[in-house]
């Protein structure tokens, strides 16, 4: 089953290999109107908070992400959750995501694995949580971190949280975390150190 979705000339792709299953919220509309008479605003607030129920739901799921008919991205996960909030609805992958970056041509430039995320609509914002690992296919540098944050909209990627790059010069390390392009170029690190790779000078002999 497909389920579209587009916001300005961004897209998203929902492939399921289980059918998207609508939940229905009605039992707890029940409950809470026999509840009303007996129970104060805020009791019914905190009931409502307490009943967190995705509206759909799918298992061995493909996001493709695309711009002005280019792809731009896919995000494949074991399992996904929708949150149907009014103001705020999300999607949860919570056994984990590989997120794979295109470049122009088609091919892959650069992926993101984590075992948690979320995807947060209106903002277009994607969270990924627990071992977070970052790789530029074509540079082979590799990104390590806890918690990264990818914008869809400026098509950035940034952390707060303390971030290991390696490349080919060395291994560096961001205290207070970093940011950069989607593709894991042009990365800033921040309260940055590393030690850096110094080259024999027989190799250049």
């Amino acid at each position: 089953m497909l389920v579209a979705g587009s916001m300005k000339t961004q897209e998203h792709v929902f492939k399921c290999s289980d059918r998207l299953k609508r939940i229905s919220l009605l039992p707890v509309v029940v409950l809470l109107a026999c509840c009303a008479c007996e129970n104060d605003i805020a009791t019914i607030k905190a009931l409502d908070e307490e009943v967190n129920i995705p509206t759909q739901t799918g298992l061995n799921v493909e996001v493709i992400y695309s711009d002005s008919g280019i792809l731009k991205g896919k995000i494949i996960a074991p399992e996904l959750k929708r949150f149907s909030r009014e103001n705020d609805p999300y999607y949860e992958f919570p056994k984990g995501i590989k997120v794979l970056f295109y470049d122009k041509n088609g091919y892959v430039e650069s992926h993101v694995e984590a075992n948690y995320a979320l995807f947060y609509e209106k903002q277009q914002l994607w969270e990924a949580r627990n071992d977070v690992v970052a790789k530029n296919e074509k540079t082979g540098e590799q990104l390590y971190t806890e918690h990264l944050f990818w914008n869809q909209k400026d098509e950035t990627v940034y952390s707060d949280q303390f971030v290991k790059i390696i490349n080919a010069d060395g291994t560096f390390y961001g205290e207070k975390g970093f940011e950069a392009a989607q593709d894991l170029s042009k990365w800033k690190l921040k309260g940055s150190r590393g030690t850096v790779n110094v080259k024999d000078e027989q190799e250049n002999q």
